[in-house]
């Protein structure tokens, strides 16, 4: 009698992958990644200026391939311009509209902008560097579309009218230029913050926090301010 033969046992099917699209980074899946990108984007940014961040620096400090960066952003222009809009534009309508709807007593307008610029930097703490290295230095890459298309009619004109219309009234100091009590604001804010690890370092101030910044930017502020 013929011995039957073992019946063959075909090979288990591989269960293929869902394909991706074309070019599509297997990350890129990830719903907070481009969160984290635009962060890494700003912390580089603030530490070391926008013309010298590459998108493989940007990268490396999110901990990603840079294709990520190509995938949702195109190029360096293009995260430039998100940053300034998605991360830097909405801080300053935030900023104006919790100024927008005070009445007309000045102390109190410059009160609120100096608190609520304080809280800004409070949880924004890259702010003020990137702000005056990109903003108001010449030659910062973000001066032009940010500041004087976007901010300069949003917020600094805005509060300029406002406190030419308390002079004319009589309300704050004659000697005062409005134009100029804006540049003060930013000046008793936004510089010190960013100049923060100097002074501290050159006084040894290690105890002037931002509240200590505030209260002194008031008290100058409230003396200069009145008639």
């Amino acid at each position: 009698m013929d011995t039957p033969k073992p019946a063959r046992r075909g090979r288990p099917r591989k269960t293929e992958a869902p394909k991706r699209a074309p070019g599509r980074p297997a990350a890129a899946d990830n719903p907070d990644l481009r969160e984290r990108l635009l962060d890494a984007a700003i912390a580089c940014y603030a530490r070391q200026g926008i013309a010298a961040t590459s998108l493989r620096a940007i990268a490396a400090e999110a901990g990603v391939n840079p294709a990520l960066l190509h995938y949702y952003f195109g190029d360096k222009e293009q995260l430039q311009e998100a940053v300034s809009s998605e991360r830097l534009f909405p801080l300053i309508v935030g900023l104006r509209e919790g100024l927008a709807d005070g009445g007309d007593d000045v102390f109190d307008l410059v009160g609120r902008f100096v608190a609520n610029m304080g809280r800004i930097i409070e949880t924004h703490p890259w702010l003020p560097s990137l702000w005056v290295r990109e903003v108001l230095c010449e030659g910062g890459a973000l001066r032009q579309t940010l500041l004087y298309d976007k901010i300069g009619p949003l917020l600094p004109r805005m509060l300029a009218a406002r406190f030419a219309d308390a002079q004319a009234q009589g309300r704050i100091n004659a000697d005062l230029d409005p134009r100029l009590l804006m540049v003060s604001l930013i000046g008793l804010t936004l510089f010190p913050a960013a100049s923060a690890p100097t002074w501290r370092h050159l006084f040894g101030a290690e105890d002037l926090d931002l509240a200590a910044q505030r209260r002194h930017a008031l008290a100058l502020l409230d003396k200069g301010l009145t008639p």
